[in-house]
């Protein structure tokens, strides 16, 4: 089974992605610094730095994570072309990692909450594939986001069968995190996914590797080795390596090793995709 590449006549044989949604700054309060991550944000990252032509649409405020975010995105060759620049707080997460693996003590999405406008779609519809996470606040606007690109999904760790079916039918790609699953259960969560309408789905699950299926075939895929640091974002590099793989047309098991290595390569770095800076006033002490 193959999968179709992106069409030249709209990119020139390289992969557009645009991510739609979420972002944050994680700020990790033992070291006094804080990351830019999110999602969306961590997925455009993964894309640009697989050789896509990658943006980003969302909202920051005028502070310094805001001032944070920007900068890190640009520095990776993210377009931002469409990051608004509002009046608020950017939002910020605060974490734990403990052993290597990230946890969430608490959050605030900030101003990073917005509603696409007929220019964003527009924007939108230039690119191949629009990445959306369950995050982002935007699950109401999917079906403008697949009208005009392909979409790619991420559910997290929601698995509420009523959810499943309604997003289904939109996506190109649909990811979930299924560390917390048995590899028995993540396969059955991956045939109804694609029962439901999902072209091909994506189960990530951490140390025990991962998995895509279109229903026609299963590919699976080991963990990466890697000397773990920091857990946060490797599943969003493993998720933008291959949905760039899959628009490129790659062999899906290829495309999956490719995926594998990204995450290994987060996980051996604090942060989503690196970038420190000092815990940013503007949410500092929040």
């Amino acid at each position: 089974m193959t999968f179709a590449p992106v069409p030249s006549g709209r990119s020139g044989g390289v992969p557009r992605v645009l991510a739609a949604g979420d972002n944050v700054v994680d700020r990790y309060p033992n070291a006094g610094l804080g990351y830019p991550g999110g999602n969306c944000v961590n997925v455009a990252v993964a894309a640009a730095r697989t050789g896509a032509c990658a943006a980003y649409l969302g909202a920051v405020a005028p502070d310094p994570a805001g001032d944070l975010l920007r900068g890190a995105l640009e520095a990776e060759g993210v377009r931002t072309d469409r990051l608004r620049v509002v009046a608020g707080r950017t939002a910020h997460c605060v974490v734990d990692v403990v052993a290597g693996e990230r946890r969430f003590a608490s959050s605030d999405p900030g101003v990073s909450r917005f509603r696409p406008d007929a220019g964003d779609l527009a924007y939108a519809a230039g690119f191949d594939a629009v990445h959306v996470g369950s995050s982002s606040g935007l699950d109401d606007q999917l079906a403008r986001f697949a009208a005009v690109s392909r979409l790619s999904y991420d559910f997290a760790q929601i698995t509420d069968p009523a959810h499943v079916r309604s997003v289904a039918p939109m996506a190109w790609l649909a990811t979930f995190s299924a560390g917390h699953l048995s590899h028995d259960e993540a396969r059955a969560l991956g045939a109804e996914a694609v029962a439901a309408g999902a072209a091909r789905v994506l189960l990530t699950r951490g140390a025990a590797g991962a998995l895509l299926t279109d229903g026609a075939g299963t590919w699976e895929v080991p963990a990466a080795r890697a000397d773990v640091v920091d857990t946060l974002g490797a599943g969003d590099a493993f998720t933008g390596t291959l949905l760039v793989g899959l628009l490129r047309g790659e062999e899906p098991g290829s495309a999956l090793h490719a995926a594998a290595h990204s995450a290994a390569r987060t996980c051996s770095q604090p942060g989503a995709f690196g970038h420190p800076a000092p815990d940013p006033p503007a949410t500092a002490g929040v």
